[in-house]
């Protein structure tokens, strides 16, 4: 009879391990689940911080510079232009205004894709386009050319920085050449060129005769066509077929657009860019 509390006590252990084993489990279960989401989470955080790795290098790593791409022509032209505080409408009002009824043939900014249109003068300071030197070199005091044909005399023989160097011609087709800084717009000198016989002059009065339209009206075509800074425009025979002015755009891009433009309707006749 006595064997029957033992039983119940027994029964009791048993309980109390069960429940035991069972808070343990379950401590164990929830440690497991704790665990489980800690590492759900920063797997997701890791998977989230890789794909950002591959974004982000790929926002900051660009392509080379447009410098480092440019060619030495694109290069020369950046650094004439960025030098450069004299436009073209400027550069052509200055330049008519040195020759008494003169009318602008031509106009370009030296350093950008020189042909050499208009050469830096002779160590004299009077030479011709050609850089042959002029008779006498000598100037008249006014500024502008005197009887003779000589120029009048430069602030100083070279400038530096860029360079206006115009084309102007009177009614005859005497041509005058005038450089002008393309920084502050002075004239650097204006001469009469020294290299013209009878020919020449009729061949330019001639081409002005037919040229109704301005050199300023060709240049707006032009940029409205592509838009960019004017370096050179220039009056020229259309192959037989008129006259053209040849408008130079240099666009954002450093590249180089020729414009024949008509000089009677302002219709682009042709037009080229120079990749280099």
């Amino acid at each position: 009879m006595r064997l029957e509390p033992r039983r119940t006590n027994s029964a009791s252990s048993r309980s109390r391990t069960l429940k035991a084993v069972g808070a343990l489990s379950l401590a164990a279960a929830t440690a497991v689940l704790m665990t489980g989401c800690g590492q759900s989470s920063d797997s997701a955080t890791s998977a989230a911080t890789s794909e950002a790795a591959k974004i982000v290098p790929q926002k900051q790593t660009t392509s080379p510079s447009a410098s480092a791409k440019m060619t030495e022509d694109q290069r020369e032209r950046k650094k004439v232009l960025d030098e450069t505080k004299v436009g073209f409408e400027d550069a052509a009002g200055t330049a008519t205004g040195e020759v008494a009824g003169g009318k602008l043939v031509e106009l370009d900014l030296e350093g950008v894709d020189d042909d050499d249109n208009g050469q830096s003068p002779s160590p004299s300071g009077s030479g011709s386009p050609t850089g042959s030197a002029s008779p006498s070199g000598s100037a008249s005091p006014s500024g502008s050319a005197s009887p003779s044909g000589t120029g009048s005399p430069s602030a100083s023989a070279e400038a530096e920085g860029p360079v206006w160097v115009a084309d102007v011609a009177e009614k005859d087709g005497t041509i005058h050449t005038v450089r002008i800084n393309a920084v502050d717009g002075k004239v650097i000198e204006a001469r009469v060129d020294a290299d013209q016989d009878a020919d020449d002059k009729k061949k330019t009065a001639d081409r002005l005769a037919q040229a109704t339209q301005t050199p300023q009206q060709a240049a707006k075509v032009a940029t409205e066509k592509k838009k960019g800074t004017v370096t050179s425009v220039s009056l020229d025979d259309n192959d037989g077929k008129g006259v053209v002015w040849k408008v130079d755009v240099v666009g954002s891009d450093w590249k180089k657009t020729t414009f024949d433009v008509d000089a009677k309707n302002d219709t682009i006749v042709r037009e080229e860019t120079d990749e280099d």
